[in-house]
Order: C-alpha cells, then structure tokens, then sequence
C-alpha cells in the first residue's frame, strides 16, 4: 500500500499538514472540491472511520513518500467525553430546541433550521411546544396557528401556505418537507418570507388558476415564524447554485445542530429518553425489559439498520410476538445482512 504525504489540508476543519497516511485512493474532485481518501488509523480519534476523505485544494497539495508512519508525530487528542458528557451534552441542545421554539412561538425568533439524523425526537419537542401554546385556540374554536407540513411540496402549494399563515404569531412547521430545499423557486420565496427586513413581501408573478380558486392574491406580506426540521446535509447538495440559495436561507434563520453525528451519540440519545421513563410508555416492561433491549441494541449497534428511537420500539414491539425469541427476531428483520 501507497504513504501519502498530505502537505496541506483539513479533515472535519481540523488542519492536516505535513502529515502521513496509508491511501486508499487517489485525489479526486467532487462537489465540495479537492480530496485524498486515506486510512485514518485511528487518528482523528476512536468515533472517526477507519477509511476517510480528507480535503485537498490540487494534488500538489500531496506526495507520495516513502516514510514510516512511525515516523509520524504525535498529536495530543481531545478527551473522550463521558457517557454522562455526551447524554449533558444533548440534553442541553434539545433544551435549547425548546427555548427557541418558544421563542418562534412569540415571534422573537422569524426562522430556525433544526438540523439531525432521524428517529432522534427532533419533531416531538418541536410539537409539543407548539400544541402547548395552541391549546386555549383549541378549546376556544378559534383559527390554530401553527401547522406541520410533511412530505413534499410544489413552489405554489408553499406560496399558498405561506399566504394562509401569514398573520403575525402564526408558526410553519417544515418537517423532512425537504422538498424546499432543492428547488429554487421554492427557496426564492422563503428567502422573501424570511428576509431581515421590516417588510416582507412575497410575489407569485405568473398567472395561476389555482391562486385564483384559493382566493390567494399575487403578493402579500407575511408576518409569520417557519421551522425546518430536516435529515439534510446542506453541504452535500451537489447543486451549486441550490447551495447558494441555501447559504443566503441560513443566513436568515437560527441553525441548531443537535450535535448527533456518531453511532454512540444516538445510542445515549435513546438512552436518555429511556431514564427520563418516556420511551416505553405503552409496553408496560419492568426497568430490567428495558435494559435488555437497550443492552441488546449497544451490543449490536454496528449492525442494525438505524439507531434511533423508532428501531427502540420496532424491538419493543417484537417482545410482544415472542418474550423468548424477540432476540432472533430482531436479528433476521432490524440488522443488515452480515
């Protein structure tokens, strides 16, 4: 196997310079430029692949060397946090979620992106302020507020529904409505619902049947709040000019990463919403059920299709099928074949 000598560049923003790696393949270019695939060998600390892609502007940023990895320095490691560290660390950004949603509820806070992987309970904090604050609209029968828009949605159903929440207070709730992000029509009419200034006016400057069944104007100002809550990597889309409307949509709202990007971090994820006594409400299991499966998806955290709460309870629900076999069960119909 080929050493490489990388001579200047980074990996997760941290700096590689003058550093030597076992490749795996050779300089390539892709949507966000330059980069070398090498053998990390542990370096970058234990939660980062063996194999990774690190970032290069031209391949005279690299040479091929016949030096040791021996010969490597030593670069002192952060501290591994803690289980309690890391579970701290999450619990205090869902905490922050919560604020925030509050916040948009008021109508202190116009826009926020919530970004994380899936089955991580990024929607039901979110929901759960929002059904808090409608509920005297609720029992009152008036008009509710806020609504949650799933799945996927055309540039002219979004003008709509901007327009039907456009009073101040209201609150919009994108929710994996991804969609939005990869058109760019759709992203020029939420940079005009969201923009900085004190009036915010949209335009639907073509003929549509459709306004006009809606009784939906041609422009109007909206005054309303949106949350995005979504799987997406911004940085992965390959459009360049999607990836410029998407930087000019974040420079508008509030981003908050919840900070879920190993395998071990959604595992202690799940753990905590298990000690809080909120994950498995309806099965009625002892402490000792509970830990069974959350012991069984630690041990088999590699091979199980997600790590999420939503595979914690597709386990749960086996115990039902069989109290003795749910193991073999989850084996054959929630891991990947070996």
């Amino acid at each position: 196997m080929s050493t490489i000598l990388i001579k200047n560049g980074s990996y997760r923003n941290q700096p590689v310079n003058g550093m030597i790696f076992n490749l795996v393949k050779g300089f390539q270019t892709g949507a966000r430029g330059g980069y070398v695939t090498v053998q990390a060998d542990g370096y970058f600390g234990p939660d980062v692949p063996d194999v990774v892609r690190i970032k290069v502007d031209t391949i005279e940023d690299l040479e091929f060397t016949t030096e040791s990895l021996n010969d490597r320095p030593v670069v002192a490691q952060a501290p591994v946090e803690t289980d309690d560290q890391v579970m701290d660390r999450i619990e205090q950004r869902f905490d922050i979620l919560d604020q925030m949603t509050k916040a948009t509820i008021a109508g202190d806070v116009r826009a926020m992106i919530v970004v994380g992987p899936p089955g991580v309970g990024k929607s039901y904090g979110v929901e759960k302020q929002l059904e808090k604050s409608g509920l005297f609209d609720k029992l009152s029968g008036r008009k509710i507020k806020y609504e949650v828009i799933k799945g996927a949605m055309t540039p002219i159903g979004l003008y709509c529904t901007l327009y039907k929440h456009s009073d101040p207070n209201n609150v919009l709730v994108f929710d994996d409505c991804d969609s939005v992000f990869q058109d760019d029509l759709s992203l020029n009419i939420l940079k005009a619902a969201l923009d900085s200034g004190k009036k915010r006016r949209i335009y639907w400057n073509s003929d549509s049947a459709m306004l006009r069944r809606e009784g939906v104007p041609d422009c109007f100002d909206f005054k309303g709040a949106c949350i995005f809550i979504t799987n997406l990597q911004f940085t992965n889309l390959r459009s360049k000019k999607l990836q410029d409307h998407l930087e000019a949509l974040q420079s508008r709202c509030h981003f908050l990463d919840l900070t879920l990007n190993t395998m071990r971090d959604r595992f202690l994820r799940i753990k905590q919403i298990f000690r809080q006594g909120q994950l498995f409400n309806d099965y009625e299991f002892t402490p000792e059920q509970g830990d069974e499966i959350l012991n069984f998806m630690d041990a088999n955290k590699d091979r199980l299709r997600e790590m999420s709460l939503r595979m914690a309870l597709k386990i749960a629900d086996l115990t039902k099928v069989s109290a003795d076999n749910w193991r073999a069960l989850a084996a054959s119909t929630c891991m990947k074949n070996s």
